[in-house]
């Protein structure tokens, strides 16, 4: 190919705000000069939305819930015509990120089942018997919420055997106690999730104590709800039969793409739940289930 096409936004973490203008070049690198018959740069963003396998014969009902939501929508003519020069040729741009009528730009994530991704695609129109030049980026939108002040929610926990649902034979159980605390279950996403955790007494080995961040996804309406609960990511705290009495921090960072504010809205939810869990040495495990909030404020 003579001619290669890029897009270089100027900020290096791609990160923008509503109502900002995201700026950069058109790049173009050509080994001889052509000819285009325009040049259009677009602007998109989508909430996409999918069902699981367990909700495939609801689809029909769900069908007008998991139609992508468009938030953002417009081109712009670059050129109309002309020629691109031989070597390197840089074309400045600045495109206000203002959502598409009433519509709310959420901030960028990438889940299983909901997505919101914001693109900038170049298309470079040429004759028939050349293929167009395309090119498409990926930018990330934050979009804090609420006031700029912030109020922690601690919560404090203890696990028991009698405190265990959903068992089937306690006779199997071991005795044990677990107590510890969550910094708080009101999480700023920039910053990370902090608690601590300590296995006071316990008759059987412990293999593991881990911390897991899981996603919990809701795609539909009025007409029903398909709601899909699935791991983030799973954080090794403490390996071994661990010390009695002796506090273990919990530390988690949330990572950036597959989390988001916890969001609501009339087609779809997004939202978080930490779990502590304990692994015994033979495989048997307790689980502590925490619903958290995720906020981004205002600076």
């Amino acid at each position: 190919m003579t001619t290669t096409l890029d897009i270089l936004l100027n900020r290096v973490n791609k990160v923008y705000r509503p109502n900002e203008d995201v700026a950069g070049r058109i790049l173009f690198e050509s080994k001889n000069e052509s000819k285009h018959e325009g040049i259009t740069l677009s602007v998109e963003g989508t909430v996409n939305m999918q069902l699981s396998s367990k909700n495939v014969g609801l689809f029909e009902a769900f069908y007008n819930s998991v139609k992508p939501i468009t938030l953002i929508s417009y081109s712009v003519e670059v050129s109309k015509g002309g020629r691109i020069p031989l070597g390197r040729t840089e074309i400045p741009f600045e495109l206000p990120l203002k959502p598409k009528g009433r519509k709310t730009l959420f901030e960028t994530y990438h889940g299983v089942f909901i997505s919101i991704q914001y693109t900038i695609k170049c298309e470079v129109k040429r004759s028939m018997l050349t293929k167009d030049l395309i090119k498409v980026v990926e930018f990330m939108v934050e979009s804090p919420e609420g006031p700029s002040d912030y109020e922690a929610k601690p919560v404090s926990f203890t696990i028991l055997p009698e405190s265990l649902k959903n068992v089937k034979s306690r006779d199997k159980i071991p005795k044990f106690q677990i107590r510890g605390h969550l910094d708080s279950v009101s999480c700023l996403i920039s910053k990370p999730f902090t608690g601590e955790i300590c296995v006071e007494s316990c008759d059987a080995r412990i293999r593991s104590i881990e911390l897991q961040l899981v996603r919990v996804e809701t795609c539909g309406s009025t007409e029903g709800y398909a709601k899909e609960p699935t791991e983030v990511q799973n954080i090794q705290v403490a390996d071994g039969d661990v010390a009695r009495g002796l506090p273990i921090p919990l530390f988690m960072v949330f990572p950036r793409l597959f989390t988001c504010p916890t969001l609501m809205t009339a087609n779809f939810k997004i939202e978080f739940e930490v779990n502590v869990v304990v692994i015994f040495e033979d495989n048997h495990l307790v689980t502590e289930n925490f619903p958290i909030k995720l906020l981004r404020l205002t600076s």
